[in-house]
């Protein structure tokens, strides 16, 4: 009987482990799903407030922080490492952009534009692929 106890707890050790990191992936892969659904939304706002805000050099400002800062929110749940990478490089793009003028603020608007269209491509090739 004594025999049958020693096998039987490094058994349930090591089924232990196994369901603990099966649960380990799914996490990760729920982590990727939410970021694939977050990080375009994240985009999408961004691009309908720069639109109207171009007379707002202020507001502006303040948009585009809040959203590198829900970015780097993002990259740091993201399990997946190009969603990672690519949240946090555009999250370093916005926060570097600095309006204090109108035209700063046209200027902005264009680099959004152009920069959120590169950055939802890598998200989608990391999301599908």
């Amino acid at each position: 009987m004594r025999l049958h106890k020693s096998r039987f707890v490094p058994l349930a050790a090591f089924a232990i482990c196994v369901f603990a990191v099966g649960c380990g992936e799914v996490n990760s892969t729920i982590d990727k799903a939410q970021a694939c659904l977050e990080a375009p939304k994240i985009v999408t706002q961004l691009g309908a407030q720069v639109t109207k805000l171009t007379d707002d050099p202020q507001a502006m400002d303040k948009a585009l922080d809040d959203a590198a800062a829900k970015l780097n929110d993002v990259a740091d749940k993201a399990a997946n490492t190009t969603i990672k990478e690519a949240s946090d490089d555009f999250a370093k793009t916005l926060s570097g952009i600095n309006v204090t003028n109108v035209n700063d603020a046209v200027d902005a608007a264009q680099k959004v534009a152009t920069d959120s269209a590169a950055y939802l491509e890598k998200v989608t090739k990391a999301c599908t692929g």
